[in-house]
């Protein structure tokens, strides 16, 4: 008789000991994948989508209507379109203040037209300002400060430096243009970097011939 019980009781004190540690083997699992999956969420980059959207205007600097063109620029621009087309791609204006940073001060022009698109891996650009009496080398200077800035700025778009570029400043009159046109550039891509820059400034020529049609005499 008691053999049989010490017997049972072995069984018994067997099968809680077999009980406790296969519970805290679950619950340790458990711990061990949460941690994991925590550590992996962590490390996991952004997804495609969101880290390849692209830098937006900067803000305070759009102005998306051509109500607020005087009728010389408004009449500048459309001629470009004319010209050029589904190729004008510049959809979204902005306000001189966006060139503040390379110079420009309002005594220095008496009006102004500033149109790209609003996301920034597209760069096709027109500008056109009217320059103050004895203000257009200063003008000029401006266009050119921002120019550099695009070009040392290339490798963060690599898909963009042939038309960079090809980036031209033009003074006409009174007025000092910057262009930086030339649309969609994914066939002569496929072909060479001086394709590229051949098509942009063929592009940009036709925009400066409009402009120079259009501004007043």
């Amino acid at each position: 008789m008691k053999k049989l019980t010490v017997i049972l009781l072995t069984a018994a004190l067997s099968l809680s000991i077999v009980g406790c540690g296969s519970s805290n083997g679950e619950n340790g699992g458990s711990e061990t994948e949460s941690s994991q999956e925590t550590s992996t969420a962590e490390s996991q980059p952004e997804s495609v989508e969101e880290s390849s959207q692209p830098d937006q205007m900067p803000s305070g600097t759009v102005d998306e209507g051509q109500e607020s063109l005087s009728e010389e620029m408004s009449a500048i621009r459309q001629a470009v379109v004319d010209v050029m087309g589904e190729n004008y791609w510049p959809n979204t204006q902005f306000s001189p203040e966006y060139l503040e940073g390379y110079g420009l001060t309002s005594d220095m022009y008496t009006d102004f037209f500033g149109e790209m698109p609003m996301i920034s891996t597209n760069v096709d650009t027109l500008i056109v300002i009217k320059a103050s009496e004895g203000q257009t080398d200063a003008v000029e200077e401006v266009l050119n400060s921002y120019r550099e800035t695009l070009v040392n700025d290339t490798l963060q778009y690599p898909m963009n430096v042939g038309k960079i570029q090809a980036s031209r400043i033009e003074v006409i009159g009174d007025y000092v243009c910057f262009v930086q046109l030339g649309a969609d550039v994914s066939e002569q891509m496929d072909v060479s970097d001086e394709e590229v820059i051949r098509h942009c400034q063929e592009q940009n020529e036709l925009a400066l011939e409009a402009i120079g049609k259009s501004v007043p005499q």
